[in-house]
């Protein structure tokens, strides 16, 4: 297709884009670098299939990996192509909960299954294994989703790869069965059940692929096992499929993402059309060049090299602080000076590699008039009052939900004990009934104000089922009505009022927030069912408003698919990023991470790491990351104290200080300097060796004793550390 002949939606691809788009092979791996644009090329490949090549869009079915992603994808092909409208465009587990959905009887669960996530899990094995600890239960949930991401069942012979535990299995088998009596599933059975029914029922397996012909897949590094083989079932000999990711950003090998699935990917599938995607249209050349320096020492990796459009652009900075408190500085420094240049807040991330490391930021930036947003901190939906509404949302859809009938069966408190609830719980198991049958039949057994606490539980369940029944009869009627009615007569709207007069929290308002999300969906079962699909499904709902002119913290994994004009990487220090015992494909996914964490920068890229650093409750002195060594020194620049303002100067709200680095025989405000003799109540004698400066804490002063022991004081915090006087 030459330039004149093509469609004027295809006019701003380059060759690269447009050679993936228009490929017609069964195999295609596009391996799209950072910032080279391929959430365009698939949603434009999903266009060109229906628009030119005349394929029905039912019969294409493209997966990812968020909620977000997948309906930015169905609206950017919809713009080219409307009728892609009726493509199947979903996330890996909404695909799944479809597919559940439409062979429920097959599975033998419910139609109207609910699906745990980890907090549910864990109560269930605490349900099943009373005498473990909550901490227990969480851990072996843990171990249950990871198994199901490789695609393991209780059985599996090689279950010992995910957990040693003489009690997993067991444990494992128990869940598994407990979890089928209620007819839910959980996340990892929205993979792995498709997989084991497509593996073992031909019948539908082909008819699964004869419906669909095309099968696309975005971010593909993040894919874990049994996504591998789901996909390798519905793939036919005729499938066209075309996968499209980036072996330098695996970086969720913690969730389970196997980088080998893109790596091994054109051996599986023989006569695969390998296309590389190098042309970045976000970064400056110098940030490409410095990530790449650090990416290339992987072993494991395809090979790319990203090639900028944009011209000019200044090296990566990096700057060696004394401590945490510097850090702050060095980084509201750098805040204001881009302010003062007429930029904005939002334009600068800060990130970090652990959440912890946000506290400083937090404490210090309001003094400094600051205005900042954490992203990926809190999530709406892990709320208790949220949870709790859709706790009866999901027993409404599912009587049988164990978990969530214990959640909201006596909240608030109804006088209804856990004998009681065990004891409902019981009969149901025994008598294959729902929960709501079961308690209705022990009703007679239970008295006093249990038993009355227990008939208005039921009667708020009879309530809300009739509601959605009726439907939408009801004028103006929706769901979010049916939470509405729900909040107020049980009680639980003024249970959470009550809370915030109390804690000055916002529990009312995110009922409400909720019941406004609710407002769109109707009030029947499929409305229900979708609704909770959705909450369930989507992850990356956050409370801090996104289109805020704050400057954002952040962790590098949560930069993913992120772009800021300034990013200010923090925490270069080895033992904290990478950690001391990461070695190997840890090691290398560390690598990635920090590849990940500097081509979100489009302008300009800060790196900063502390000499001392406090870390679990304790201060250590720290080494630069050995990721920094491996970078050649030109191509970035070190920071000068020289480019500082004078030290103890303020430049607008920020008081800023050179760095101080070791004090070497000159008195502090304190007095304390190297070759002093101290002393202390349970070390001893012993002798100053170094004695650092701290904005906040005063000087840091490190003790060699007469026993061989070193250890570090704050003089300002301690009384125990005397001077010896001569």
């Amino acid at each position: 297709m030459t330039f004149g002949q093509r469609p004027e939606y295809l006019q701003g691809l380059n060759s690269e884009q447009l050679e993936a788009v228009c490929y017609e092979g069964t195999r295609l791996l596009i391996l799209a670098g950072a910032g080279t644009g391929k959430t365009r090329v698939i949603t434009t490949k999903i266009a060109y299939l229906v628009r030119e090549k005349h394929i029905p869009p039912e019969s294409i079915l493209a997966v990812t990996f968020t909620n977000k992603a997948a309906n930015e994808m169905r609206e950017r092909a919809m713009t080219i192509e409307p009728s892609c409208e009726r493509a199947v465009i979903r996330t890996f587990h909404s695909f799944g909960a479809w597919f559940l959905r439409r062979n429920a009887q097959v599975f033998d669960i419910r139609r109207e299954f609910t699906i745990y996530d980890d907090e549910d899990s864990a109560e269930l094995v605490h349900s099943i294994f009373p005498t473990l600890s909550k901490r227990d239960c969480s851990d072996y949930a843990f171990l249950i989703a990871k198994a199901k991401d490789y695609g393991l069942s209780p059985d599996a012979p090689n279950l010992g790869f995910i957990s040693r535990h003489p009690e997993f299995r067991r444990i494992y088998t128990a869940y598994e069965e407990r979890l089928r009596a209620t007819g839910n599933v959980d996340f990892g059975d929205l993979i792995l059940l498709p997989v084991q029914f497509l593996e073992k029922d031909e019948a539908v397996r082909a008819r699964t692929r004869q419906r669909f012909r095309v099968i696309l897949v975005d971010e593909y590094q993040d894919s874990n096992v049994a996504q591998f083989r789901l996909l390798q079932q519905l793939t036919g000999a005729q499938t066209m499929l075309c996968v499209v990711g980036d072996d330098d950003q695996s970086i969720y090998r913690f969730r389970g993402a196997e980088v080998r699935n893109i790596l091994n990917f054109q051996t599986v599938f023989p006569e695969t059309k390998l296309i590389k995607l190098e042309r970045n249209y976000r970064s400056h050349q110098s940030i490409l060049d410095f990530a790449h320096s650090i990416v290339e020492h992987n072993a494991s990796r395809l090979g790319k090299k990203l090639l900028a459009t944009r011209t000019g652009g200044s090296k990566p900075r990096l700057a060696i602080l004394d401590d945490q408190d510097q850090e702050i500085e060095y980084c509201a420094y750098i805040i204001r000076q881009h302010m003062k240049d007429g930029g904005h807040w939002r334009d600068i991330a800060i990130l970090y590699r652990t959440n912890a490391q946000s506290l400083g930021f937090e404490r210090l930036f309001p003094r400094y008039d600051i205005p900042y947003r954490i992203v990926g901190a809190l999530r709406f939906y892990e709320r208790e009052e949220i949870k709790d509404m859709l706790a009866f949302l999901a027993f409404l859809a599912n009587p049988r939900d164990e978990i969530s009938f214990k959640r909201i069966v006596n909240k608030p408190s109804r006088g209804i004990g856990a004998t009681s609830i065990e004891k409902i719980v019981a009969s149901a198991l025994r008598a294959g009934s729902d929960l709501v049958e079961a308690s209705r039949n022990v009703l007679h057994d239970i008295h006093g104000k249990g038993k009355d606490g227990l008939s208005q539980f039921l009667s708020l369940f009879d309530q809300a089922r009739t509601s959605l029944e009726k439907g939408t009869k009801g004028e103006g009627r929706t769901l979010g009505s049916l939470i509405a009615d729900f909040a107020k007569n049980s009680g639980l709207m003024d249970f959470y009022r009550g809370k915030d007069k109390i804690t000055g929290t916002q529990k009312e308002e995110n009922i409400e927030e909720l019941i406004n999300a609710a407002s769109d969906a109707p009030l029947s079962e499929d409305g229900l069912l979708e609704f909770l699909d959705s909450v369930m499904l989507d992850q990356s709902r956050q409370i801090n408003d996104t289109n805020a002119d704050a400057v954002t913290l952040i962790t590098m994994h949560n930069t993913k698919g992120l772009e800021f004009p300034i990013v200010i990487v923090t925490g270069l220090e080895q033992g904290l990023f990478p950690r001391n015992d990461e070695e190997g494909e840890d090691l290398e996914e560390q690598r990635r991470l920090f590849y990940v964490a500097v081509t979100r920068a489009k302008e300009q890229l800060y790196l900063t790491a502390c000499r001392w650093r406090r870390l679990h409750g304790k201060l250590f002195e720290t080494a630069p990351s050995r990721f920094l060594s491996e970078i050649g020194a030109e191509l970035y620049e070190q920071w000068s104290t020289s480019t500082w303002p004078t030290s103890q100067a303020t430049y607008g709200h920020v008081e800023l200080r050179s760095a101080s680095g070791t004090i070497e025989g000159t008195a502090s405000k304190e007095e304390w300097v190297p070759g002093m003799t101290v002393y202390h109540d349970e070390y001893g004698n012993g002798t100053v060796i170094k004695v650092t400066s701290s904005q906040s804490a005063g000087p840091l002063v490190v003790v060699k004793f007469e026993s061989g022991k070193v250890a570090q004081f704050f003089p300002k915090y301690t009384k125990k550390l005397e001077k010896v006087e001569h």
